[in-house]
């Protein structure tokens, strides 16, 4: 049986709708592998994100073509003062900004992007993500509006593929030129190549643990017929870890990775976590700290909770 420890890292502000991150670290032949599936994760999803950890714990490790990998910073549903701040402390020249936040405006979003693009400066990229909070018809006219930002892409604006790919249609008519990126339309789906076949989007957005690990990802890449754009599941240094391997392996990397998301950690399981400088981060491996991992132990219950949820991901097929 692998060596495992859970964890609960406390977060500097709430992103996607929770502020502790859960995860169970597990110890293998290569060392420290995290998982992690997020607790909206169930049944046969969360294999993938096993899958994916035991590749890392005890799989073979992909051929690099880089050191460093380019990144931009998240900013989360918060004001455009915090926005502005956070963006102008990453030192990276792109921004993924979340928007379509429940309870917020789109007077909210326009001014955390607006106040995005002002930190970043001339040269500055944004990429906006809805996580799918959209209908058809509200995301042909929030885009339309937003196309005036400049927008790098949108990511996932509506949830199902097939209004993706309406959104995708609706703006072409009309002229309006926002590239439209895929995330939970191809790690939450049983068939992510609809993507490719219903033309409903530009970019391809990867994410090691949900789609099986790091090799999965590359075989995806090879064999999509557009870009894609590694991102991370709001993991720990450990996790990131293997993000960061899979965007140094691409042979190319036409887009800013969204991994530099251990900023949104207040704690984190190592001495020396993986955060961006200048907008890269390095490829190297990361050492877990014992008395951080000791610090930051779940609450008993918790253990049970996912070593119960563990065992029926591998007993599971």
């Amino acid at each position: 049986m692998l060596e495992t420890r859970i964890v609960t890292l406390p977060m500097n502000v709430r992103f996607r709708g929770i502020t502790e991150r859960e995860l169970m670290l597990v110890c293998g032949p290569n060392g420290w592998a995290e998982w992690s599936p997020f607790l909206d994760y169930a049944g046969s999803e969360l294999r993938p994100w096993w899958l994916a950890c035991r590749e890392w714990a005890e799989g073979p490790r992909p051929v690099v073509q880089r050191d460093r990998v380019p990144v931009n910073c998240t900013i989360p549903a918060v004001g455009p003062d915090r926005a502005h701040a956070m963006a102008a402390a990453s030192g990276c020249r792109t921004a993924k900004i979340k928007i379509a936040e429940p309870g917020q405006s789109e007077a909210d979003d326009l001014a955390r992007i607006e106040a995005v693009a002002d930190a970043l400066g001339e040269g500055g990229r944004v990429r906006v993500d809805a996580n799918g909070a959209w209908s058809v018809d509200e995301a042909e006219r929030r885009l339309v509006r937003l196309a005036r930002e400049g927008l790098e892409y949108v990511e996932q604006p509506c949830l199902a593929v097939t209004d993706l790919a309406e959104v995708r249609r609706r703006l072409a008519r009309r002229g309006v030129e926002v590239l439209i990126a895929a995330d939970e339309s191809i790690r939450r789906s049983d068939d992510p190549w609809r993507v490719v076949e219903l033309e409903a989007a530009d970019v391809a957005v990867l994410k090691v643990q949900p789609l099986g690990g790091v090799a999965a990802c590359l075989e995806l890449a090879e064999r999509l017929p557009i870009p894609v754009v590694v991102s991370s599941a709001l993991e720990s240094s450990v996790g990131l870890a293997a993000g960061i391997a899979l965007a140094a392996a691409l042979p190319e990397l036409p887009y800013a990775c969204g991994l530099d998301t251990g900023r949104l950690l207040a704690a984190d399981v190592t001495d020396d976590p993986l955060v961006a400088v200048g907008g890269e981060m390095p490829v190297r491996p990361v050492g877990v700290s014992e008395q951080r991992v000791r610090e930051l132990a779940a609450a008993p219950e918790r253990q049970e909770f996912w070593q119960a949820r563990l065992m029926a991901t591998m007993g599971a097929r």
